[in-house]
């Protein structure tokens, strides 16, 4: 069938543009959608008189037209009160519900309508290709059967107010590289200008020039990738995204869909035209690294992050500091990194600068921890009055006025390296016993009548205090929670960990929650499956819609006991990948049929993806974690 869009305010943009399914003609509007987003960001009664649109031809659907236009917001009505972060979503739902007309009218007709469950042609040919090979599955997306050369000097071509930003241009070198690390080993620099490419350039286009990265920025996004053959609106391959951090998860979206053809020795993209439209599920979407129990050199830190933006996770917690040692330097109290493992193992305020960098060009966040006051006895080798005791050297002294100097010095350091608004400040494990045992503390709960608990509570809700003095958001394990969950400040984000059914709990009580149930996501219990990570589900046992919005999305947690630089990589991969789908894509998408059929085979592609971009990536289906293979196979049966 034939679409066609005109509207005054779409100059030069008039568009004829053949549809052949209901996913295509929804992204071709969301391209249209993206154009406009400013400008109704900034007019919203303009939807008033925004659009006319008629099926070319067909008069069978004038009568819906006007039905579906009729719904269209009037000036002065609550639509015009929506931030400017939102209108752009509403309308598509406007054309969605547009669409849905059109495609019912078709369904009857005798055009043919391709089917959403898509896939690509892959690289082994021992690969379901009626599966989409993309990782993590897409929001929405539809394709052709054609298969398009991609020019080995491939161009990069901006629009938008942030599309020339350096985080854009960055990502594209990187993955340029990528993409063709194969193609520049092969390819005969002399011959290659005779050849000729259906993709020579890709377009990215950012609506805005703000480079903030923090809770919930927009990541959604849409890729084009299509032949330049007059009727398409698309021009080889585009990416138009709000902000950059959208663009980077449509460059990743991008590069999944290259694939080197070692008979031509070129890369291409199999089953074009290609429309896809993509956005988070969760606005959290996190990895634990602990650098306490084993400390991690920068550059491994690093390629952490990096295999992250693989997969879209986009928050890092670094739980840089525990009882085991103190690594980081803190300039108002040097003496503290006294407690790493050696002089060796240490990070300078440089190093945290460097790290905090290197994710936000990635689009990751870094959620900083300091465990407090259990996990602490490592403070204690700099500065021994944080003791209790020699024999009491956690939790950290309650009595002391010097404990809560050190934190608020700590935390004003910290500040300066960590813009991220979120701040983990522990709260697990406290035995209190020794509180009790040791003198002076004794004396000190006694004068000001309180139990072991309720110093507990006193120290986890004074620290609150001092992190959102500096526009913190405090995130705390759920035993606060289970403790003194009426007493916790109401920004508390509660991160569960202990088992099943604690977010229902704590987003009842109006708080949010983090999801990390131990049994499930603890990366280093080597015995849980990539299947008990993929089938895992935040929003379980939450059915209210309010109560969901509290769950901000989940967490996988690498501990590090038996983890260090010699196979944490390993350890993270690909079980991570299982989560990381769970938290991006759409619950009813990845939530049906047999994962060992939909899922396993596109998990075992993107371990491999993973290998071949340099990630230690583990054997998908061995009955231990980070275990080597168990004999001779292709990557993609392990």
């Amino acid at each position: 069938m034939e679409i066609c869009i005109h509207s005054s305010l779409l100059q030069p943009y008039i568009v004829k543009s053949t549809i052949r399914s209901f996913g295509q003609a929804e992204i071709i509007i969301g391209a249209l959608t993206q154009r406009l987003r400013v400008y109704i960001s900034a007019k919203p009664y303009i939807l008033d008189y925004l659009l006319s649109l008629y099926i070319c031809d067909d008069p069978r659907t004038q009568s819906s037209i006007s039905s579906v236009l009729s719904r269209v917001p009037a000036p002065g009505s609550n639509f015009n009160r929506i931030p400017q972060s939102q209108p752009a979503r509403k309308m598509s739902t406007g054309f969605a519900s547009f669409l849905a007309v059109l495609c019912f009218m078709y369904a009857f007709s005798n055009d043919p309508v391709e089917a959403r469950i898509i896939g690509f042609k892959p690289s082994s040919e021992k690969l379901d290709d009626s599966l989409v090979y993309l990782w993590p599955l897409p929001s929405e997306l539809s394709h052709g059967n054609a298969t398009m050369s991609v020019d080995p000097d491939l161009s990069l071509e901006f629009g938008g107010d942030g599309g020339n930003s350096s985080i854009v241009r960055e990502a594209f070198q990187r993955y340029k590289e990528i993409i063709f690390k194969h193609s520049f080993r092969f390819v005969d620099r002399r011959t290659r200008t005779k050849a000729v490419y259906d993709i020579t350039k890709i377009k990215v286009t950012v609506v805005s020039d703000n480079e903030t990265l923090h809770l919930g920025v927009d990541e959604s996004y849409f890729l084009y990738v299509a032949r330049e053959d007059g009727h398409s609106i698309v021009r080889q391959a585009a990416i138009e995204a709000n902000t950059v951090y959208g663009a980077l998860r449509g460059l990743e979206t991008f590069s999944q869909l290259c694939s080197f053809n070692y008979g031509t020795k070129t890369v291409e993209v199999y089953n074009a035209p290609w429309y896809i439209h993509d956005e988070p599920r969760f606005v959290f979407r996190g990895l634990l690294l602990d650098t306490s129990r084993h400390y991690l050199p920068i550059n491994v830190i690093k390629q952490v992050i990096e295999s992250m933006s693989y997969a879209k996770l986009n928050v890092l917690h670094w739980h840089i500091i525990d009882e085991q040692s103190f690594p980081l330097e803190i300039p108002s109290y040097p003496d503290l990194w006294k407690g790493a493992y050696t002089k060796w193992e240490r990070y300078t305020v440089e190093d945290a600068y460097e790290v905090v960098n290197f994710a936000k060009m990635r689009g990751i966040n870094i959620m900083a921890e300091i465990d407090i006051p259990g996990h602490a006895e490592s403070w204690g080798i700099g500065y021994p009055d944080l003791w209790p005791s020699s024999t009491c050297r956690e939790p950290l002294d309650v009595a002391n006025n010097f404990t809560f100097d050190v934190i608020s010095g700590i935390l004003t350091d910290m500040r300066q390296i960590f813009p991220f608004e979120l701040f983990h400040l522990g709260g697990d494990e406290v035995n209190t016993d020794c509180w009790s045992s040791t003198l002076h503390v004794k004396e000190w709960l006694q004068e000001h009548n309180m139990t072991g608990k309720d110093a507990y509570q006193y120290f986890v809700l004074k620290a609150q205090e001092m992190a959102i003095v500096r526009n913190w958001i405090p995130v705390n394990w759920e035993e606060t929670f289970n403790t003194f969950k009426d007493r916790l400040n109401p920004q508390t984000v509660v991160h569960n960990w202990l088992g099943p059914g604690v977010c229902p709990k704590v987003v009842a009580n109006g708080l949010r929650c983090i999801y990390s149930n131990q049994g499930v996501w603890y990366l280093d219990h080597l015995d849980i499956t990539w299947e008990s990570f993929y089938n895992s589900e935040p929003l379980e046992g939450i059915n209210d819609t309010l109560e969901q919005d509290l769950v901000l999305g989940g967490e996988v947690c690498m501990w590090g006991e038996t983890a260090d630089t010699s196979d944490v990589q390993q350890t993270i991969w690909p079980r991570a990948a299982a989560a990381a789908e769970r938290l991006w894509s759409r619950r009813e998408a990845i939530s049906a049929g047999n994962i060992s059929l939909t899922v396993l085979p596109r998990l075992h592609y993107f371990r491999c993806l993973l290998n071949r971009r340099g990630v230690p990536a583990a054997p998908v289906t061995n009955e231990y974690a980070r275990s080597p293979p168990i004999g001779p196979a292709s990557c993609y049966d392990q």
